[in-house]
């Protein structure tokens, strides 16, 4: 594995198109790059392992995660506030189609705005971001979430709430693709303990959401809205205030087609495939399973509370333990094929309420486990800059989800309740099986990211000027 100097110490540039892949050094086992990542495709660099385990996903940090800047927490808030938007309208989507005249297809459709947008604006982020700075593209994310997630919640139809909703994704998309790469540049403690503390961030955003979203939910639908309108203008003040400018000579700009031409390498093409029909069943269990559940905003927001504390607890501390312990081709299978049984059991206990509620939260601590290893697995694909193997596969994962919410709800009316379940337990399967068949193409995944410099070359050419 080769260790580029552009990288080092770079809060969000990709390499320089002059830089070239060094020799590996194979003499010195510790002189490796560790690659850190997180469940929504945000990434970072740690220039030091400190372990000879190639599986190994996060390096040691030197001190404590709680030890950073007022700059890293800044960020960190704003991160926790980010994710809290992607489950917030869960626990409300009934209460929007009562009080708004709306179908569950209608109310689906805030989930599929929003991530269309969220996946195609992923294709020019880090143009956006390698030219104006971390900063500013942080703060142009909050401000656009804080005017949208408001006029959300003062719209009179549902036709506007999902049109607000598609810029709320806008604004995520600039926040949650800088934010880890400015962490990972002001935090102390090495990078590993930066992706630690992001990822906690990200797990505290999805758990909190519905919690927050089902309490202000039963005073009223717009309650979230407003709610998420206030705690991101509270974001962007901090990061105003305490993050300094980041230096205009460290930027390389990247060209605006490098994402899309990222998908041309083979292994980063497969792994954003697989993350598409992965995504169709998360977002499936994520956005369908309120409806039949029947309860109470809160009794939702607890149910997808119970359901986010999975993903966190998962994506923080059983991923690094299963891809330590065995190939991460061979973790991702076998948690594919879990979550696909699970989604079975839902469509089989879609009338019983206890045993729903049970699915989701096993769902849940899967997904984890997915979201970790899978975007692990894109960083150490190739050796394209973070910035751009980010922006391509999360794109195409993003649609996938975008797909899954109106055509469950659709489904279950075509079809029976139940059927959306099976429907999306087979798009997972589907995933695992381009793993499966994908050994070969994602070898330098189960190589701890080593590959000889030839390939690295070809990849890196990529996302050069």
């Amino acid at each position: 594995m080769s260790i580029r100097p552009s990288e080092q110490g770079s809060l969000t540039t990709p390499a320089s198109p002059s830089t070239k892949a060094a020799p590996a050094q194979p003499t010195n086992p510790h002189n490796t790059t560790a690659h850190g990542t997180t469940a929504h495709g945000t990434t970072a660099h740690s220039t030091t392992a400190h372990s000879t385990n190639a599986h190994a996903p996060h390096g040691g940090g030197g001190a404590s995660i709680l030890h950073q800047p007022k700059a890293v927490w800044a960020v960190a808030f704003a991160s926790v506030i980010a994710f809290m938007g992607i489950g917030l309208v869960d626990p409300i989507l009934p209460a929007i189609a009562e009080s708004l005249k709306a179908t569950p297809t209608q109310t689906s459709l805030l989930f599929t705005s929003y991530l269309v947008v969220t996946g195609l604006a992923m294709l020019i982020t880090s143009f956006i971001s390698s030219r104006i700075g971390a900063k500013k593209t942080l703060l142009i994310g909050l401000a656009l979430i804080v005017v949208f997630a408001a006029l959300a919640g003062a719209s009179g139809s549902v036709e506007a709430v999902i049109g607000f909703r598609g810029g709320w994704g806008l604004g995520n998309a600039l926040f949650i693709s800088t934010a880890l790469a400015t962490i990972v540049g002001a935090a102390s403690g090495g990078a590993s303990s930066a992706i630690v503390l992001y990822e906690a961030a990200l797990g505290l955003g999805i758990a909190i959401g519905p919690l927050l979203g089902g309490l202000l939910g039963s005073i009223s639908w717009r309650g979230p809205f407003f709610g998420t309108a206030v705690l991101m203008a509270i974001g962007f003040v901090a990061i105003a205030v305490l993050l300094k400018k980041d230096n205009k000579a460290d930027r390389s700009p990247t060209r605006l087609s490098a994402p899309i031409r990222a998908l041309g390498v083979p292994s980063i093409r497969l792994l954003a495939f697989t993350a598409l029909f992965y995504n169709m069943g998360f977002f499936t269990l994520l956005a369908y399973t309120p409806f039949p559940l029947g309860l109470s905003a809160i009794g939702l927001g607890l149910v997808f509370f119970g359901w986010g504390l999975g993903v966190a607890i998962t994506s923080v501390f059983v991923a690094p333990i299963l891809t330590r312990r065995m190939k991460r081709t061979t973790a991702l299978t076998g948690a594919l094929v879990l979550l696909a049984l699970d989604l079975i059991a839902g469509g089989v206990l879609i009338a019983s309420t206890t045993g729903l509620i049970v699915t989701i939260v096993v769902g849940g601590l899967l997904l984890g486990v997915v979201n970790t290893v899978l975007t692990e697995s894109v960083m150490m694909a190739s050796d394209l800059p973070r910035t751009v193997a980010s922006s391509a596969y999360s794109s195409v994962r993003f649609l996938g989800g975008a797909i899954a919410p109106p055509a469950a709800a659709a489904l279950a009316v075509a079809v029976s309740p139940g059927f959306p379940m099976y429907a999306a337990a087979g798009s997972v399967v589907i995933a695992a099986l381009f793993v499966v068949f994908g050994r070969k193409t994602l070898a330098r995944v189960d190589n701890g990211g080593e590959e000889s410099e030839i390939v690295e070359a070809e990849a890196l050419s990529v996302g050069e000027e």
